[in-house]
């Protein structure tokens, strides 16, 4: 069982960064590929960006690309999300969450795929 706290998540204005974590409680972090996902509301829980359990592959959606990086510290059982040039349409509920896959090497973009989800973290842009 893996449990998942993000944090990091804040009120910010347009234009500013944050920089989302997510901490892992399992000792075996280092199987699991991760993705964060956000949900603002009245709308479906989207794919901000994932990364394999090497932390060699990633994903960004098209609305995040060149303003998001994703990365993972296995040896601190963390992952992290960096936002810059935040917008007011990034306002949201930020989750993140992981999959197991021992024997995977790839990443993956629907929730469905996912075995642990986080609490969420509200992240709110400013205009």
């Amino acid at each position: 069982q893996e449990q998942l706290v993000e944090s990091g998540g804040g009120l910010v204005q347009a234009g500013g960064s944050l920089r989302l974590s997510c901490a892992a409680s399992g000792r075996t972090f280092s199987t699991y590929a991760m993705g964060w996902f956000r949900q603002a509301p009245g709308k479906e829980r989207e794919v901000v960006a994932a990364i394999n359990k090497s932390g060699a592959s990633t994903y960004y959606a098209d609305s995040v690309k060149g303003r998001a990086t994703i990365s993972r510290d296995n040896a601190k059982n963390t992952a992290y999300l960096q936002m810059n040039s935040l917008k007011p349409e990034d306002t949201a509920v930020y989750y993140c969450a992981a999959r197991s896959s021992p024997y995977s090497e790839g990443f993956y973009t629907a929730p469905r795929y996912y075995d642990y989800w986080g609490q969420g973290t509200q992240v709110t842009v400013s205009s």
